[in-house]
């Protein structure tokens, strides 16, 4: 097998945990609604239908939460600076633009 190299001083993007939790509320959502939709048995001890609805309660949240963060994440700053030249005596703007979801972590 092959190694991988990479630069020095070169990063590495870290692992998307809102992608995640994401993933996970469907899935808790998906497994709310086949016990409470899907299965048909009846237990003396425990309702499954109200564990289905809590099930698909906790992966809308956990959806919601998920996708919160990653908007979160890909916040945009703008930063405007003007100053004047010493050696042509003229205005001078500097304009950056970062992105925080392109950077690498």
């Amino acid at each position: 097998m092959g190694t991988r190299h990479r630069a020095a001083g070169a990063r590495v993007r870290a692992p998307e945990r809102e992608a995640m939790s994401i993933g996970a509320g469907i899935a808790l959502f998906v497994i709310g609604a086949i016990l409470a939709f899907a299965v048909n048995v009846q237990l003396e001890w425990i309702n499954l239908d109200l564990i289905g609805y809590i099930l698909m309660g906790a992966g809308a949240v956990v959806f919601v939460i998920g996708l919160v963060l990653m908007m979160r994440r890909r916040s945009t700053d703008t930063v405007t600076r003007t100053a004047v030249d010493p050696n042509a005596g003229e205005r001078v703007t500097r304009q950056s633009t970062r992105s925080s979801g392109d950077d690498v972590v």
